[in-house]
C-alpha cells in the first residue's frame, strides 16, 4: 500500500439488482485516469454486506483485470464471524488482491484482547491487513494502545481511522513507539472525509474516501498538498 487518496468504491448495480460489471470497468478506468492513488473495494459503500461469495468474486476479478499493478487493491473482508472473515480473505488472496480491510467485529463488542487476537489471526493468513476502526458503526473502539500492540506484526500495514478524532494520529504514533515500533511501519488513513485534511496535516498518510467517488482528482490533490504540509494549497483544494 502507499500514501494518498483511496476511493471507497461504490458497486454499480442494474435496475434488477445484479452487479453491472461493464459499469464497474468504466468506473475503475475513470479512477485510473483521475489519479486516484488506491482502490478500496467491497467495503460498506460497495454494498458488500449483501453480496454472495460468487458476486464478490466477480467484482474482485474485474478489479484485478483492470487495475492490478496500477494501484493497490484493498478489499473489505471484515465481518462479525471470524470464519467468514477467513473465507473472504482467502478469496481475496486467490483473486490476487493486495490487502484486506478488516473492520472490528460489530455489535458483539469484543474486549481489546479479543480484537488483538482477531487481527493477528487474520494477518497470519498472509494478506497485508488494514485495520478499520469505526466505533460509531460497530459499537467498539480499537484503541491506540491496542493498535500499538499489533503494529509490529509484519502483515499489519495500515489503519483506517473513522472516528473523526484527529488527535488519534499522535496517540497511535506514541503507542507504536511505546511498543518499539517505528511510526512509519503503519500507514494511517482517515475514514472521515470532513477531517481528512487535518488528519494528514497531523501526520496521517491519506484517506479512504467516499467523496473520491465523485471528486477523485480533487481528493488526490488535497492529499498530496496535505502530505507536503502545504497549508495554502490545502485551503485552495478544499
Amino acid at each position: 500500500m502507499r500514501q494518498g487518496s483511496y476511493v471507497a468504491l461504490v458497486t454499480p448495480m442494474t435496475p434488477t439488482g445484479t452487479i453491472d460489471l461493464p459499469a464497474l470497468r468504466s468506473l475503475l478506468r475513470f479512477h485510473l485516469e483521475a489519479g486516484t492513488d488506491g482502490l478500496c473495494i467491497l467495503g460498506t459503500t460497495g454494498e458488500a454486506a449483501v453480496m454472495t461469495m460468487t458476486e464478490r468474486k466477480s467484482v474482485l476479478d474485474v478489479a484485478v483485470e483492470e487495475v492490478k499493478g496500477k494501484m493497490p487493491i484493498l478489499v473489505g473482508t471484515g465481518t462479525i464471524d471470524p470464519e467468514h472473515v477467513k473465507e473472504q480473505t482467502m478469496q481475496a488472496i486467490d483473486c490476487g488482491c493486495d490487502a484486506s480491510l478488516l473492520v472490528t467485529p460489530y455489535y458483539v463488542k469484543p474486549p481489546q484482547r479479543g480484537l488483538i487476537k482477531h487481527f493477528e489471526t487474520m494477518a497470519d493468513l498472509g494478506l497485508p491487513v488494514c485495520i478499520y476502526n469505526v466505533p460509531g458503526r460497530t459499537g467498539v473502539d480499537f484503541t491506540p494502545d491496542s493498535i500499538g500492540k499489533v503494529a509490529g506484526h509484519p502483515n499489519i500495514v495500515a489503519v483506517k481511522e473513522a472516528t473523526g478524532d484527529v488527535s488519534r494520529v499522535g496517540k497511535i504514533h506514541d503507542a507504536m513507539k511505546d511498543n518499539g515500533v517505528q511510526t512509519d511501519k503503519l500507514l494511517l488513513f482517515s475514514g472521515d472525509d470532513g477531517s481528512t485534511d487535518e488528519f494528514v496535516l497531523a501526520g496521517g498518510d491519506g484517506c479512504i474516501s467516499v467523496t473520491a467517488n465523485v471528486a477523485p482528482s480533487q481528493m488526490h490533490n488535497l492529499m498530496m498538498a496535505a502530505l507536503k504540509k502545504d497549508t495554502d494549497a490545502v485551503k485552495e483544494d478544499q
